[in-house]
């Protein structure tokens, strides 16, 4: 799409986006209007722009007669209560915090979908969620969706949204319904993601199988489950020769690519110790393939973040918060207290890194 093109969209969404609701039954939302304060960030005394790579959403009003009396109707319905919404709290949250875009994902909750009904879910809620993005184009990056569990749907949608609709990236989930991305069926969705420089935000959902296992106190379903199936999923593409076959694919593992980068050690030492385990589907050794990923910042400490960066290089880090859940609303200081790190080291990380892979322009 060109750019006086994308600009003509955008143009004729923010025309109509007027009536678009996402929660509430109201034919306008009161978010149109932008609260008063923003605090802006400075690094070495120059304004920076901050992008949120990892921000959730969901658009359940657009989708309502589609999903009644499927199984996915209370899932949708389930969207309607919270802070996904695109309102006067998000962008107060983004004020307060700093952030002066959010790169906005809805997970994957349609896997199980068959053909028939992700391929009329799916444009529906692309085109919903890029109508709520243009009522403030400054401010929000829709990601599309894709019906993956069939992947030449997939292709299909992807290919739309970045010719159709302006999209720049795509968020999946970490598996398809127990199916490793390394999957060979989903070569070409990688291919497809690679030609359009995609880039790709996989978001996990815990590792179901583990229930038994992580049951009881500390919430380890998700504060061990989420990052731990990023980490399977981005061992599998390793491994697999997936990173190898698509080498240019713009990959972001959510929650700091869970614990692969803090473990990566192990995995080198493993091709050494059991090299049989090792076969030659990969061209490098494994910590070599985290340069080619990229990783929310979601690491919580000064010292988790030097380490992840000492592993894959600053350039792929890309700040997150996870909004509208309350993991932390400290992601800017984060980045910009982390000792070792150089203000064109803060200024990627804040922004910058992620800017330059969607086109996002400078504050």
């Amino acid at each position: 799409m060109s750019n006086r093109t994308r600009r003509q969209f955008v143009a004729a969404l923010t025309s109509v986006a007027a009536g678009v609701t996402l929660t509430g039954t109201g034919a306008r939302a009161s978010w149109l209007q932008p609260p008063p304060r923003r605090r802006l960030v400075t690094v070495g005394g120059r304004r920076v722009k901050t992008v949120d790579v990892h921000a959730h959403t969901a658009v359940p009003q657009a989708l309502a007669g589609i999903v009644k009396g499927t199984l996915l109707e209370a899932t949708v319905q389930s969207q309607l209560t919270g802070n996904l919404a695109m309102n006067d709290a998000r962008l107060r949250a983004m004020d307060d915090q700093g952030i002066d875009v959010e790169v906005l994902s809805i997970n994957a909750y349609w896997y199980a979908a068959d053909r028939d009904l992700a391929s009329r879910l799916i444009p529906v809620q692309n085109e919903a969620l890029a109508r709520a993005c243009a009522v403030h184009p400054d401010r929000f990056v829709p990601l599309a969706t894709v019906a993956l569990q069939h992947p030449d749907l997939a292709t299909d949608q992807l290919q739309h949204a970045f010719e159709k609709l302006g999209m720049r990236g795509v968020g999946i989930g970490a598996t398809v319904n127990g199916e490793e991305l390394a999957s060979p069926r989903f070569d070409p969705f990688w291919a497809k993601a690679e030609a359009l420089g995609a880039m790709i935000f996989m978001h996990p959902s815990g590792v179901p199988e583990l229930a038994s296992r992580l049951r009881g106190n500390g919430f380890l379903t998700n504060v061990i489950g989420n990052p731990l199936e990023t980490t399977i999923a981005l061992s599998h593409l390793i491994f697999e020769g997936t990173l190898d076959r698509f080498p240019k694919l713009r990959l972001c593992g959510a929650h700091a690519g869970g614990f692969l980068p803090a473990y990566i050690g192990r995995f080198d030492q493993g091709c050494v110790a059991f090299p049989a385990n090792c076969t030659n589907k990969n061209a490098k050794k494994p910590s070599e393939y985290l340069k080619q990923l990229y990783f929310d910042s979601m690491v919580f400490r000064g010292e988790g973040l030097r380490h992840l960066a000492a592993e894959c290089g600053v350039g792929q880090i890309f700040m997150g918060t996870d909004y509208p859940f309350p993991w932390t609303t400290t992601s800017v200081d984060h980045i910009i207290t982390a000792p070792g790190f150089s203000d064109a080291d803060r200024v990627g990380m804040l922004g910058g890194n992620v800017a330059r892979l969607l086109g996002i322009g400078a504050a």
